[in-house]
């Protein structure tokens, strides 16, 4: 059957930044399709009410309070996983992101702040939960951004950590094959809580105009893009970047 091949029934998910935006879409996108998912975030608020509303799906749902950015939180993370549902089989690093800056201003704490944050923390998650994953022929799926691979002002630090976030899941899955797929999804401009807080009305109009497809992307279409990854009928593919961007091959920031 058709839909059996985006079936996640029976699996175990890590969804990081999952209580909100795109890690919450994943999340419950995973659990609708019967993945027992685990979302790990900071604010304790938002995870209760997503738990919540994963379960009314009929899967069971946690919550774990992780900060990735501190390693012990994402042992902790992996060794709950395990002690609650007894493997991995699907793990999401969409924790990230930095603010535009002009170079000048980014001091060198920052700089490295972005990396351990979108770089170092997906590498250490995915490499604490390598184990499990072996052992389910799971998949790693990772988050980074269209800022990867377009040039633009201000995006110095973000495009740079992401470029690295994308070219780092190329070589985990060239080495982690045949046993863990690992792919990455590069969202372009995608209305999340963080991107409304600044950008206005007439800016968000002229990024669709400047988008190929005239609109914005929504979480749920990087969700609808994890789930793919996620499931059996991407059992042939590995080591690509999926861009959904609504066919943004430029910078779509107005001027």
């Amino acid at each position: 059957m058709l839909a059996d091949q985006f079936s996640l029934k029976g699996k175990v998910a890590i969804v990081t930044g999952g209580g909100k935006g795109i890690g919450k879409a994943i999340g419950l996108a995973f659990a609708e399709a019967g993945a027992n998912v685990v979302f790990a975030a900071r604010t304790q608020a938002d995870l209760d009410a997503v738990v919540a509303q994963a379960r009314t799906f009929g899967v069971n749902a946690l919550g774990v309070n992780c900060d990735v950015l501190v390693d012990e939180q994402l042992q902790q993370l992996v060794d709950t996983t395990v002690q609650h549902f007894g493997r991995i089989d699907i793990l999401v690093n969409n924790a990230g992101g930095t603010m535009p800056k002009p170079m000048e201003k980014i001091s060198a704490n920052s700089f490295r702040r972005a990396l351990d944050f979108n770089v170092t923390s997906a590498f250490l998650l995915s490499q604490y939960a390598l184990p499990h994953l072996r052992q389910s022929k799971g998949n790693i799926i990772n988050i980074a951004s269209a800022a990867g691979r377009l040039v633009q002002p201000l995006f110095t630090s973000y495009g740079t950590v992401k470029a690295a976030l994308i070219h780092m899941t190329k070589m985990m899955a060239a080495e982690l094959a045949p046993d863990v797929r690992v792919n990455v999804i590069s969202p372009g401009s995608i209305m999340t809580e963080a991107l409304q807080t600044f950008i206005d009305e007439e800016n968000r109009e002229k990024m669709r105009k400047l988008t190929p497809l005239q609109q914005l992307g929504m979480p749920q279409d990087i969700a609808m893009a994890a789930l793919y990854l996620a499931s059996p009928a991407a059992r042939w593919v590995t080591g690509k970047d999926l861009q959904v961007d609504g066919g943004t091959e430029n910078t779509n920031l107005a001027p």
